[in-house]
């Protein structure tokens, strides 16, 4: 960690998705300290994943939750059917697609229009309810999730199907990790948070380094998250210093610009 004197920033992304902003804060002159709080991890057993991959075209959308999502099935997809629209939740699903090569250019992709709400809901009210109406959708997600999408789908007459395509862990706590934490929380640093289920592995991760006094550090750090539902838990987790903003690196990046 560089000592320039501005507090750093951590990137608590998942290892494969953290690269690209590390890059973007580097060039900006800040900091940016990489500290996965979630593994992706491929099934391990593929086979029903990879059997409804075979069918995608049978479907008359699929959505997928995550850019998690987005890479663990087209690592089983050649080709994209023209015919199956696409669903995705936030800007980070828009930049996995395009990097599978699909764009509003050459697919029918749905998102939220909202960028500063973009979840499940918002996902809901951007479709054409009435054009599923009877048809197949298809959902894929990690292994756990929110069953909001399906549910609301399913009141509307569509029929889902919901298939896991990858895994979600908590990384393991190191000594080296331990030390990292704690060199973190002595100087203090702005945490990019990007789900409620990462902030409280990290408050655990926090608790079992320092005890709970590291925990009132911890809470007193700033915390740039991209979506309410996330400064929500925030707040319920006892932290107040809090910047919201809108889905994507370039709302982070201002935000954590102006702040530097």
């Amino acid at each position: 960690m560089a000592n320039t004197g501005i507090r750093p920033v951590v990137i608590t992304r998942p290892q494969a998705q953290a690269a690209v902003l590390a890059q973007k804060l580097s060039a900006l002159g800040r900091d940016a300290v990489v500290f996965p709080l979630l593994e992706i991890l491929p099934l391990p057993d593929q086979t029903t994943l990879k059997a409804t991959l075979r069918n995608v075209g049978s479907y008359a959308m699929v959505a997928f939750v995550s850019p998690n999502a987005i890479d663990a099935a087209f690592a089983h997809i050649d080709q994209w059917p023209a015919h199956v629209a696409l669903a995705v939740v936030g800007e980070g699903s828009k930049t996995a697609l395009a990097q599978h090569g699909l764009t509003t250019a050459n697919a029918t992709i749905f998102s939220p229009v909202d960028p500063l709400r973009t979840d499940s809901q918002t996902l809901i009210e951007a479709l054409d309810l009435d054009a599923l109406r009877g048809k197949r959708v298809l959902i894929l997600r990690g292994e756990t999730g929110r069953e909001l999408m399906a549910d609301a789908l399913r009141n509307h007459g569509v029929q889902v199907e919901q298939v896991a395509a990858y895994r979600r862990e908590a990384p393991a706590l190191d000594d080296a990790k331990k030390s990292q934490l704690h060199t973190l929380l002595a100087s203090g640093a702005d945490w990019i948070i990007t789900s409620s289920e990462a902030l409280r592995i990290l408050l655990q991760m926090v608790r079992d380094t320092g005890g709970e006094a590291a925990v009132v550090k911890m809470q007193q750090q700033c915390l740039v998250v991209p979506h309410v539902r996330i400064a929500e838990s925030a707040r319920a987790l006892g932290f107040a210093n809090i910047v919201q903003t809108g889905s994507g690196d370039e709302p982070l990046l201002a935000a954590l610009q102006f702040r530097a």
